[in-house]
């Protein structure tokens, strides 16, 4: 038994010398494979690490177009930017001008409607509707008119100041995305691998644009601030021809207004003088009547005593007795001096009478000239003291 389990457990030379072969060429595969992995790693290394150069080499020369690119566009916005600042200061400027010019409209409104209403107060034939009428409500509309046209362009330039402010700010929005943006790649196109901290989160924002839709983003603001700024200009020339037309056609209509009130004055005053002639002369007329009625009236007298001194004598011969109370050459001599003397006295009556009814017709036309010509005097006063003195001190200003 114990021979035979020495036996089970001994190999033979042959065995032993093979299985000494079989490790020493497993060993050797394990070797071969293990230089053949080394020399891979080796090469997988270089490969990689160029590759990534390479990649970074990239990534860099990318990240310098793109800082280009930025700014490029920042110095677009800036440009644009600037322009737009200097477009709404101007705006700003004219909506000044445009404020002063509406109130300016206020005092030459408020002169020309207080001469209308200084002009109701005349009297009597002088309430005509004349030239200055006419001018002084053409006057009042032309104002009128100036005042809403000058409003409404107030209101256009504060709506165009709006626009342009609202590109202004969504430029400004843009260009501090550009500062940013290029704030952050620089800082990445100067990130070394020794001095970058890795970071192990790889959950990045989704993309907000893409290259087209970024240009596109910066062009159409820059195209909207360019389109504003026309438009500025365009009102800003518009502001002006209109501020130049309306002080142009406010200042004609003072003048026409000035010219009429001229011609008035110069007609009231020829009507004043001819009715004060025409006065002086109804005076000394009237001045006559009252001598002729005076020497009628003594004529009349002198008659008296004549008539009486007939009638007298008629009577007293009337009282002859009988047959002496003869109608001799005597009464007949009477009775035709008495007839003559009452015939000439009608006259002088009739006359008198005709000549008080003249005087009365004088003194009614002198009462009437004489109202006339305080009439034409208030009037003047109205237009040249009152109305023209107001218009003395209106002054029309170009802003």
């Amino acid at each position: 038994m114990a021979k035979s389990t020495k036996s089970a457990q001994q190999l033979s030379w042959q065995q032993w010398s093979a299985a000494n072969e079989t490790k020493y060429l497993n060993a050797e595969k394990q070797k071969f494979q293990a230089e053949m992995l080394k020399l891979e790693m080796h090469r997988l290394c270089e490969e990689t690490e160029e590759f990534s150069h390479q990649s970074q080499k990239d990534v860099n020369k990318k990240l310098g177009h793109r800082l280009d690119d930025i700014e490029f566009w920042k110095m677009e916005l800036e440009v644009q930017l600037d322009k737009t600042k200097t477009e709404i200061d101007n705006l700003l400027a004219y909506k000044i001008r445009v404020e002063k010019s509406v109130s300016s409209c206020e005092e030459p409104l408020e002169i020309a409607l207080s001469c209308l209403q200084f002009r109701a107060f005349r009297t009597d034939v002088d309430q005509v509707y004349d030239g200055v009428q006419a001018e002084l409500e053409k006057e009042v509309r032309g104002i009128q008119g100036v005042k809403e046209l000058l409003q409404k362009t107030l209101e256009q330039t504060t709506e165009q100041i709006r626009l342009c402010r609202s590109a202004k700010y969504y430029m400004e929005k843009d260009l501090a995305g550009k500062h940013s943006a290029m704030d952050i790649d620089a800082q990445c196109a100067t990130m070394t691998v020794p001095s970058t901290k890795v970071i192990l989160d790889s959950t990045f924002q989704l993309q907000a644009s893409n290259p087209d839709s970024w240009r596109s983003f910066t062009s159409s603001n820059i195209k909207k601030a360019e389109q504003e700024c026309i438009n500025g200009l365009n009102l800003r020339l518009l502001i002006d021809s209109m501020l130049a037309q309306t002080v142009s056609d406010m200042q004609n209509q003072c003048e026409s207004v000035y010219a009429a009130f001229s011609q008035r004055i110069m007609e009231t005053k020829d009507a004043k003088s001819k009715l004060e002639e025409h006065l002086s002369k109804i005076s000394e007329q009237i001045r006559d009547t009252e001598f002729t009625i005076g020497r009628l009236k003594l004529a009349i007298e002198q008659k008296e005593l004549p008539l009486n001194l007939a009638v007298t004598r008629m009577a007293a011969r009337a009282e002859r007795p009988n047959i002496e109370l003869c109608h001799d050459p005597v009464s007949s001599g009477l009775e035709q001096e008495i007839a003559e003397v009452e015939t000439a006295a009608k006259k002088l009556f009739d006359k008198l009478a005709e000549a008080e009814a003249t005087q009365k017709v004088l003194q009614k036309t002198s009462l009437s000239l004489d109202n006339d010509i305080t009439v034409k005097t208030k009037s003047l006063y109205i237009d040249e003291v009152q109305c023209l003195g107001m218009r003395a001190k209106l002054s029309i200003h170009k802003y």
